[in-house]
């Protein structure tokens, strides 16, 4: 393995991949042509899903993709969290369609533990925030 090796590596994580602190930036910020999905099913749709999410398990992209996602948007997928590859297959499958996506790294989980909204049938709300992920200040960032 060699420092180019390396390199590559990394570059292509931070292409492919980003963070749920990321996600939340972006989505605050307006970020045009961001396009995050919930690959998860809908009984787990249901329990809370954020906010400006798309719902769209990853066994039908294939088939409605094309019909919910806008040609060139920036795709973000979750799932549960880090044991689960539903938002890995789901990036697949938008990958095979054309669409730039990334895996959003911790997924619903750790979204839920650094605080931020979520919604379901009953409204919006948020929960308290887990200092073993993020700051327990509301807004602050990791500084990463």
């Amino acid at each position: 393995m060699t420092n180019a090796d390396a390199v590559a590596y990394f570059s292509a994580r931070l292409t492919f991949e980003t963070d749920v602190s990321d996600v939340h930036a972006d989505l605050e910020a307006g970020t045009p042509g961001v396009v995050v999905i919930d690959a998860r099913n809908d009984v787990s749709w249901r329990q809370g899903h954020l906010p400006h999410a798309v719902h769209l398990p990853h066994s039908q992209i294939a088939a409605r993709a094309a019909e919910l996602i806008p040609p060139g948007s920036r795709v973000v997928t979750y799932c549960w969290g880090p044991g689960c590859n539903g938002a890995t297959r789901a990036a697949l499958e938008f990958a095979k369609l054309g669409y730039p996506v990334q895996e959003m790294l911790g997924g619903f989980e750790y979204w839920v533990r650094e605080g931020f909204p979520t919604r379901d049938d009953q409204g919006v709300s948020t929960h308290p925030i887990d200092t073993l992920t993020a700051p327990a200040t509301a807004g602050a960032t990791c500084g990463c």
